[in-house]
């Protein structure tokens, strides 16, 4: 079994709302802001290549913006980054056998869809995938408040329905493919029911955390993101996540560090805090 993280393509976010109540003249330190404020981030996805199948975590925001959208958000590639970056590692979206989604925000689900050409709606990729979103995670998606309505994409609910291959993950459910065990451990402390992908293969731990820990600045408890719906519930989630990881010496995923895919952490016991160290701007295991 072989992982790889696979770039879809950047975008820019206000970094106010990235850090939430933490002061610029701090974070600023971590990711400065260009002249309109926005940071420049990743979206990332991860691919496992077992021997028989090939899966397919989350799918970053793709290319499926109109021109107007595609400013706005400082989308700059103006190609399908996953694909390309699939097709480096030698696989097309014939391939992929299974895609497993934390949550279904645009800026991790977008790239589900093809690129965007005038006059045309995009189209579901993946023809022989199954698609697996977490139930409550599924249910806030196509029952949206109108705080985080603008985060999700209706058309792409509508095609996943259609398609007659999405799968609702319940809760405790987990699965087994060849030489990997994945697992979930699910968070509601930024939307809910967003699950973090828990892999465990050989030796190996690894967690693909999503938008718990976004990056390596989200390590730090107190930092979480204006986007978040509930911080403190938050914060506590991300105290277990990054207590078990440093526990088991894992790794940790990052979906929108811009320089850095993966991390191993270690408590800072002093500061009753976490670190990143080992940081990797690539994963290949």
């Amino acid at each position: 079994m072989k992982l790889y993280n696979i770039l879809s393509n950047h975008y820019a976010l206000d970094g106010g709302a990235m850090f939430g109540n933490a002061p610029k003249a701090l974070w600023s330190r971590w990711m400065p802001p260009d002249e309109q404020n926005r940071l420049r981030m990743a979206t990332r996805a991860m691919l496992a290549v077992t021997t028989k199948d090939v899966i397919l975590f989350e799918a970053g925001i793709g290319a499926y913006l109109e021109p107007k959208l595609r400013e706005r958000f400082g989308v700059t590639e103006p190609e399908h980054m996953l694909l390309k970056s699939l097709a480096q590692r030698g696989v097309s979206e014939m391939d992929v056998t299974h895609i497993f989604l934390s949550h279904l925000h645009f800026d991790h689900a977008g790239g589900l869809f093809s690129a965007w050409q005038d006059g045309r709606k995009p189209d579901l990729l993946f023809p022989n995938a199954r698609y697996f979103v977490g139930e409550t995670a599924w249910e806030r998606a196509t029952h949206p408040v109108m705080r985080d309505r603008a985060s999700f994409i209706p058309a792409l609910h509508q095609k996943l329905e259609d398609s007659q291959r999405l799968s609702l993950i319940r809760k405790g459910e987990a699965f087994s493919f060849d030489g990997l065990e994945l697992r979930f451990f699910q968070s509601d402390g930024h939307t809910p029911g967003l699950l973090c992908f828990d892999l465990r293969f050989g030796e190996n731990r690894l967690v693909y955390a999503s938008d718990l820990a976004a990056g390596r600045p989200w390590v730090h408890l107190p930092i979480t993101m204006g986007y978040d719906r509930c911080p403190e519930q938050l914060m506590d989630e991300k105290c277990a996540i990054l207590t078990s990881l440093a526990k088991d010496d894992g790794w940790l995923f990052y979906v929108h560090d811009p320089d850095v895919a993966v991390s191993r952490i270690q408590v800072d016991e002093p500061r009753q805090s976490f670190v990143a160290v080992e940081h990797q701007p690539e994963l290949v295991m």
